[in-house]
């Protein structure tokens, strides 16, 4: 987008957090086009236009506090990744903590900024885990949560929803962290064969790149926290002093990598 700065992109998803903080739900909405997609978690059905976000918000946002605690922001040419923790604190006073990566494909709507597409990556499972672990607040939670699904997304919403617990899982986290044990090792021949036909992308201007190409661009490769959400796995990475984000997609059984793509700042 000529004229628009990285500044400017880190402004546009600042406003979420604030809306959401103030419970402003204009707000909040009007960041979005008006054919943006919400998808939260990855793996549930997409939210698609102002009034299915709009139910989405009064669904998961209105009646909690959420905080967002940003570890680190990475632009990438017109893609904001946020690592960070969000905390959600429920009406029934149940607390829960999630670490997440929070992906914002912005765009030009005519003439204006807006966000095309939010993806968050984080797991439902351990979200509910920490419920069941809250006692009574949390089952309490439940409770309140699922009529609120259903009064405002209907049955077939509450069933999109559900889609996020199927997601790959550790087979998957693990092969993705082999990938990234052999690009930091210089192991060309595991790479090549891990990525076999596998798509890789570098976005904000590397554009298409090769399995050898990782090898050149990722030097002093560390990662960290690994997320499973839908059939993709994120991974918190640093490399030559700078933070990104990796992305792996899997085919469904979870056995082999389809695409890599790796955030990184322009």
């Amino acid at each position: 987008m000529p004229g628009v700065t990285a500044t400017d992109l880190i402004a546009l998803v600042e406003r979420s957090p604030a809306a959401v903080a103030a419970h402003d739900r204009e707000a909040w909405l009007d960041i979005f086009a008006p054919d943006a997609a919400v998808n939260d978690p990855v793996g549930s059905r997409p939210h698609v236009g102002r009034a299915a976000i709009g139910r989405f918000y009064e669904t998961f946002i209105a009646p909690n506090e959420i905080t967002f605690a940003v570890d680190h922001d990475i632009v990438c040419g017109d893609t904001v990744v946020r690592d960070l923790h969000v905390t959600t604190r429920m009406s029934t006073g149940a607390e829960i903590r999630i670490p997440m990566h929070l992906r914002y494909e912005l765009a030009d709507d005519n003439g204006v900024l807006a966000v095309r597409g939010l993806f968050a990556h984080w797991e439902l499972p351990s979200m509910v885990l920490q419920l069941a672990s809250a006692g009574m607040p949390g089952a309490k939670a439940v409770a309140v949560l699922t009529p609120q699904l259903l009064g405002n997304q209907g049955v077939s919403g509450a069933l999109g929803f559900s889609r996020g617990f199927v997601r790959v899982g550790r087979r998957a986290k693990r092969l993705a962290v082999e990938l990234l044990t052999a690009i930091a090792s210089f192991d060309e021949v595991g790479v090549h064969r891990m990525l076999a036909d596998a798509a890789v992308e570098l976005p904000g201007g590397g554009g298409a790149a090769t399995a050898t190409a990782l090898l050149k661009d990722l030097p002093d490769l560390r990662w960290g926290k690994t997320l499973a959400a839908g059939r993709m796995v994120t991974v918190s990475i640093e490399t030559g002093g700078e933070h990104g984000l990796a992305l792996f997609e899997f085919d469904a059984l979870s056995r082999r990598i389809e695409r890599v793509r790796i955030y990184r700042l322009n």
